[in-house]
């Protein structure tokens, strides 16, 4: 005979659950749904996110670092700096460092903004999810 774990342990246990859904759907793209079992959901995000951060990496799209004073630099830093860890391994790496220098490496650089917001949106959703302010 089961049982089950007392009320206190499980909402200690469940207090966790949504920013450590936050968290890791920030670092790796959708392992925040991952974490609350929304296996196709987690998966279509990570493949839609790693897609447009890789797209935008081969169009020779820029990864900006957080060092300027531009306005519009700023900004391109946080979009970026939402895809989570691939924004650090591409630091890493020095990978999108170049100054651009061809015309399509500023779509390229919208990709990977556009990957890092689609980032920062899902990981809200899977703390939404995890709250249960929302559902599936």
């Amino acid at each position: 005979m089961a049982t089950n774990p007392p009320v206190a342990a499980r909402t200690a246990q469940n207090s966790y659950l949504p920013a450590l859904a936050l968290i890791a759907g920030w670092l790796i793209p959708g392992a925040g749904h991952f974490l609350l079992r929304k296996w196709i959901r987690g998966s279509l995000l990570f493949i839609s996110i790693l897609s447009m951060f890789l797209i935008g990496i081969a169009l020779k799209g820029k990864i900006y670092s957080p060092n300027t004073a531009e306005l519009l630099d700023i900004l391109n830093f946080f979009g970026a700096l939402g895809t989570g860890l691939l924004y650090f391994i591409a630091r890493v790496f020095d990978i999108g460092a170049a100054s651009v220098q061809v015309a399509v490496a500023d779509y390229g650089t919208k990709f990977i903004v556009v990957a890092g917001l689609l980032n920062i949106i899902s990981a809200v959703d899977a703390h939404s999810l995890a709250n249960g302010r929302k559902h599936s």
